[in-house]
């Protein structure tokens, strides 16, 4: 007999399975095996060079970027402090001196 894995919302013990489905009984919450595997894999986000990147980290900017909504460009060698990494297209949150805050691509920045 296979222990079924206890439920990802109320972490419940008493899950059930139906089909392809596992169930929650208490919080009626369904789910697949393939999501709890999915989502027990952690992100890591990465720099231009392959280095890991960490919140708190301070970045430098390499290559010149067009900034919307503002006349001037965030040019190469920009240093960026304590960034803040985040899910989606543009993964990293930061202030900049200058610009305010913003978001940035992590293929764009190598760790300082």
């Amino acid at each position: 007999m296979t222990t079924l894995p206890p439920c990802p919302e109320c972490q419940s013990e008493y899950t059930y399975e139906d089909r392809n489905l596992l169930v929650c009984p208490e919080c009626a919450h369904e789910w697949t095996r393939k999501e709890k595997e999915a989502s027990e894999e952690v992100r890591v986000w990465k720099d231009a060079n392959g280095t890991v990147l960490n919140n708190g980290d301070a970045v430098l900017v390499i290559k010149d970027l067009k900034v919307k909504g503002a006349s001037s460009v965030l040019k190469t060698g920009t240093k960026v402090k304590n960034i803040r990494l985040i899910e989606g297209d543009h993964d990293i949150d930061c202030k900049i001196d200058g610009f305010g805050a913003m978001q940035l691509k992590s293929e764009f920045v190598k760790k300082a």
